[in-house]
């Protein structure tokens, strides 16, 4: 290295620091302001995410020991008290009934994984290994050229001398810009395409094709001999990521400079560059490419290849703070998102910094600087980034931070992944939140959302007894808001004083809870006799009594729950665990002693597919079958958009979109959920679509594309059969 060090002014070095005469190129703020990250200048504060040493040692106190154990204790009491009730519902049931409905239970818990399934769903992430194949693939950004049998392969430098050693060598014998070097390999029987290959293993770590000499031990070892034996991708990529060897690019920041000289900034600070290779952050983000082909195109290009300079970039700090800049490289290099680089490395008084200064933000919290990132890496058309701070927002979830990244996730330059995680965090501790102050800061629509889940953990006596509380918290604060400046904050005010609940306007209350008590599931309050409910409908929240308070012809009071005997509209009994368990143990009870009387919980059905069955129930058109509806000749154009908003994908990703919805319609877990849920084919099969939709990054109101394509590709057939339609062995069906 030492050789070549004197020739290519770039060669191996520190990664802090520059060559004042490189070509400079602005980035300005324009085009990223739109994308939200400056639309809002201050973050949602999440300060209870991070732990204290102090706070860790609090916790382990013997005060906090017997709070906790109080706690659990709480917990398993309401836990026993929930089982009870249910078993007083069921002790005069049936045991067919008992069967029935924990076979809706069952049916639910297999739609709740395919539920928790689409909630994952996201476009996969473009890894390390993908974007070398594809930098190997379209030559982005080379700099030196290997002729092999007079046949010309245009590579990079950095990348082959850090993978091999015989490259690092050959290399650093021509070490000027866009030499041509001829290869002789004394291994016997390489001819061009095996070249080739063997590049393509150096850039990615696999051969890329299939052949049988690659399976031939003796033709290895001789390779391995010539050329050395690589390490895999990851640590190569480390070890030049941390060297730098043959960087020809520099980043550095701009920002206001009186901003920085009033807060005692100098102005050796803004000079630090940080060292990268052009091939690496072309290929890893399309907006660094974009920047450098336009380089290229303008002939920039041409004079820092004469000067032997490395292209220096200039990125506006307003938009990547300097900070972010170490964690960006690490993860083009890596594919790790590691926020530990931001406390490791000394303060330098950027202007990222003295904004956050001012700001009262410099103390982030790990969630925060997540939130940050994410922006950039957006910006940056980096998903790997992207998903990497996902993951990071989506670990710090906790009662402290939940309406903090609710409200982030919500917004439109938020994460709808995070969101759903966020809004499942909620659905699964909806008992806690319930029960904390967490939940008086909920929002209507996050509330709303949650109790229209059918896997809310809570009972529906504490959900109306909560959403009650809720909206009553809203009504005083409605007050507060409304008195009169010079009560605020003295004696006299509701703040201090409070309000007596019969104060409250109970029009005015229910006009708040209007849009929420209709999807609490009355029928399903437990106890029968629940004081609850009996309050509610004194205070005349809710006007018409539950249908399984009514008299009917059967007398019965397993109506409400059951499928097969509500005469009504039937609402599906909520997945929550006490209910669910109790159910269960009953019915073995109950099986026990009365096996003579049930010989067999699932009836299994003479020789005919239970997939055909599933089709014999009405399911809507278009529901749960890919249907080929024929387009009138009148028609002159195909819709380009979906739901009057969403572009119509390429013909070429909506057959691999439907490739990947008749997959997953094979799998035996989907089969089971079919199975469990005869007369919910249609709900079924929406969770595999928006699985699908979000696998492809679309969103979920383009499922019309997905059970109808014919209707935006008329000339094309995407299949005669239904992924549904497609006979197995006879199964079993619920019935």
């Amino acid at each position: 290295m030492g050789a070549n060090a004197s020739n290519y002014p770039h060669s191996c070095s520190p990664r802090v620091g520059g060559n004042s005469q490189a070509q400079q190129t602005f980035i300005g703020t324009s085009s990223y302001s739109h994308q939200g990250y400056g639309c809002e200048s201050k973050l949602y504060s999440l300060d209870h995410g991070h732990e204290k040493p102090q706070d860790k040692k609090k916790k382990t106190s013997g005060l906090a020991t017997i709070k906790k154990k109080f706690i659990k204790r709480r917990k398993s009491s309401r836990s026993a008290d929930h089982a009870k009730q249910m078993r007083e519902l069921l002790s005069g049931w049936d045991v067919r009934d008992v069967n029935a409905l924990v076979e809706e239970y069952e049916g639910t818990s297999a739609l709740k994984e395919l539920y928790l399934q689409a909630n994952l769903a996201r476009p996969e992430a473009r890894t390390l290994q993908k974007d070398m194949a594809e930098l190997y693939q379209y030559k982005y950004c080379t700099d030196v050229d290997l002729i092999f049998q007079e046949t010309c392969f245009p590579v990079h430098r950095a990348i082959l001398a850090a993978r091999c050693p015989f490259f690092k060598t050959l290399l650093s014998s021509s070490p000027e810009y866009g030499a041509e070097i001829i290869m002789d390999i004394n291994t016997a029987g390489i001819d061009m395409p095996m070249f080739s290959a063997l590049l393509h293993y150096l850039y990615t770590g696999e051969f890329g094709m299939e052949d049988s000499r690659f399976q031939n031990v003796d033709i290895l070892v001789q390779l391995s001999e010539e050329f050395g034996t690589p390490n895999s991708l990851d640590v190569d990529m480390r070890t030049l990521f941390d060297y730098m060897c043959y960087y020809d690019v520099v980043l550095s920041f701009s920002s206001n400079s009186d901003l920085v000289e009033t807060f005692g900034g100098s102005q050796n600070c803004l000079d630090e560059e940080l060292r990268a290779h052009k091939a690496i952050v072309s290929s890893r983000s399309p907006f660094f490419r974009r920047l450098l082909q336009r380089r290229i195109r303008t002939g920039e290009e041409i004079t820092d290849r004469t000067l032997r300079t490395p292209t220096r970039i200039i990125l506006d700090e307003s938009i990547i703070p300097k900070k972010y800049a170490k964690v960006i490289l690490n993860c083009m290099y890596t594919d790790v998102v590691d926020l530990s680089v931001l406390h490791s490395s000394p303060s330098v008084g950027s202007l990222s910094e003295v904004q956050a200064l001012v700001a009262g933000k410099l103390n982030m919290t790990r969630a925060e600087e997540a939130m940050e990132l994410y922006h950039i890496a957006l910006f940056l058309e980096f998903s790997m980034l992207a998903q990497g701070c996902e993951d990071i927002i989506a670990e710090s979830i906790s009662l402290d931070t939940l309406i903090a990244i609710l409200k982030w996730s919500s917004q439109p330059y938020g994460s709808k992944w995070v969101h759903r995680q966020a809004l499942h965090f909620l659905c699964e501790e909806f008992t806690q939140v319930m029960t904390s102050h967490v939940f008086y800061e909920l929002s209507k629509d996050h509330l709303l959302t949650a109790i229209q889940s059918d896997y809310l953990q809570a009972s529906e006596q504490d959900v109306l007894k909560y959403l009650i509380k809720w909206g009553e918290h809203q009504l005083m604060k409605r007050i507060a808001d409304g008195e009169p400046n010079l009560l605020s904050g003295t004696a006299h005010s509701v703040n201090k004083r409070g309000v007596k609940r019969r104060d409250l306007d109970i029009e005015e209350l229910r006009e708040i809870l209007s849009p929420l008590l209709p999807f609490v599931r009355i029928e399903h309050i437990l106890p029968l006799n629940s004081e609850v409910l009996s309050d509610a409908m004194k205070r005349g929240l809710i006007s018409t009594p539950p249908s399984d308070m009514l008299p009917t012809s059967e007398g019965g009071k397993s109506n409400a729950w059951l499928r097969q005997k509500n005469a009504g509209i039937y609402v599906r009994p909520r997945l929550f665990s006490p209910y669910v368990e109790e159910a269960k143990s009953v019915l073995d009870e109950m099986m026990v002693e009365q096996t003579d009387l049930v010989r067999l919980r699932m009836v299994r059905m003479s020789n005919v597919p239970d997939t055909l069955y599933m089709v014999n129930n009405a399911v809507p058109q278009c529901c749960h079958m890919i249907t080929h509806q024929q387009v009138s000749t009148n028609q002159s154009n195909p819709p380009s958009v979906i739901a009057n908003e969403i572009p119509v994908p390429n013909l070429l990703v909506v057959k691999e979109m439907i490739k990947r919805l008749q997959e997953l319609c094979h799998t035996e877990q989907v089969q089971r959920a079919y199975a469990l849920n005869c007369g919910e084919g249609a709900t079924v099969s929406y969770e595999i679509q928006i699985r699908v939709l979000r696998e492809f990054g679309l969103s979920d109101g383009a499922a019309e594309l997905l059970q109808n394509p014919q209707k935006f590709f008329p000339d094309e057939r995407f299949g005669d059969e239904s992924p549904l339609l497609t006979t197995r062995q006879s199964g079993r069906c619920r019935v």
